[in-house]
C-alpha cells in the first residue's frame, strides 16, 4: 500500500475517534451538569442539554427507575459507552485497511 493511502486512513480513523470522544465527553458532561444540579438557564448548560438530548435520542426513556439520576447516568451513559465502542472500533478497523 502507498504510504499516502495510510496516511488519509490513519486520518480518517482519528477523525472517527474524536467524533466518537466528544460525543461521548458531551453526554458525560450533561451527567455531570444533572447530577450537580447545574443551572439549566445557564445558557451552556442548556446547550449541553440539547446536545446530549439530540444525541442520547434513541436510548430516550431506556430505563425507567424511579431515581432520577439513576436513570440520566443510565440513559445518557449507555449512548456514551456505545459511541465510544463503535467510534473506536471503527477508528481501529480503518487503521486496519
Amino acid at each position: 500500500m502507498s504510504r499516502s493511502y495510510r496516511n488519509g486512513s490513519n486520518q480518517a480513523a482519528t477523525v472517527v475517534a474524536v467524533v466518537a470522544d466528544v460525543t461521548a465527553f458531551i453526554l458525560g458532561l450533561w451527567i455531570l451538569f444533572s447530577l450537580l444540579d447545574a443551572n439549566r438557564a445557564n445558557d451552556l448548560v442548556n446547550f449541553v442539554h440539547d446536545a446530549a438530548r439530540w444525541l442520547g435520542s434513541w436510548s430516550h426513556d431506556l430505563f425507567t427507575m424511579d431515581v432520577e439520576w439513576l436513570r440520566t447516568v443510565l440513559n445518557y451513559g449507555l449512548p456514551a459507552l456505545v459511541y465510544l465502542f463503535i467510534g473506536h472500533a471503527l477508528a481501529g478497523r480503518i487503521r486496519r485497511g
